[in-house]
């Protein structure tokens, strides 16, 4: 706990998991740096990212970023990567259909390794979707498979990025003993949450997704 005058900080290992080509590196580019690269890159292993943010008048969080490659969950280096995690985003490509079907062996994984952190789930390349996800499946599928919600994301146009960043940070300070209980207060805007009626969702989606 800081003193007055002084701001507390935070620091916060977020995991970035998903299947190879998922756009995971492009997230973080823009989330942190708020550019995009139609460059293909692999990544190889894992990679960091820095991300700070002033979360209110007193709090600062600074969230590292693991963006963990897509194979390397049959690797021998998960529980070293995975250690000490406090939240995690797994992120699937809305056009490949295989990408969603692997994301439950990502989220059991997290599970495995680590004791029942936030982990929030990102339908990414919303911008080449033809048709819209079927909300009611997703709501399920999060609700069967553990996670705290689900966005439909854009690299390219920057649909959501802030907004599901934002959210995974607000659950991981509800969880942090050492935070200010303050510094959650009012911050529940432009969310998903698993309880949120389909309607109010769907016209949220349709509002800020060009999918």
């Amino acid at each position: 706990m800081a003193d007055d005058g002084e701001r507390e900080e935070h620091v916060y290992k977020i995991l970035v998991v998903g299947e190879q080509g998922c756009g995971k590196t492009s997230f973080i580019h823009q989330y942190v740096n708020h550019t995009f690269s139609k460059t293909y890159r692999a990544t190889i292993g894992v990679d960091f990212a820095l991300k700070s943010l002033n979360w209110d008048s007193k709090t600062n969080i600074r969230l590292q970023l693991w963006d963990i490659a897509g194979q390397e969950r049959f690797g021998h280096m998960t529980r070293v990567y995975y250690k000490e995690a406090v939240g995690a985003m797994v992120v699937f490509d809305i056009t490949k259909e295989k990408t969603l079907q692997a994301v439950p062996k990502w989220k059991n994984d997290i599970d495995d390794n680590l004791d029942n952190i936030p982990v929030v789930l990102l339908a990414n390349k919303c911008d080449l979707a033809e048709q819209p996800l079927d909300k009611a499946y997703m709501e399920q599928f999060c609700k069967e498979n553990g996670f705290i919600g689900w966005f439909e994301t854009s690299a390219k146009d920057n649909i959501n990025v802030d907004e599901s960043g934002h959210y995974l940070v607000e659950h991981i300070l509800n969880r942090d003993p050492e935070a200010n209980k303050s510094a959650v207060a009012g911050k529940a805007e432009n969310t998903v949450p698993l309880n949120i009626p389909q309607q109010q969702e769907a016209q949220k989606t349709d509002k800020n997704c060009a999918c």
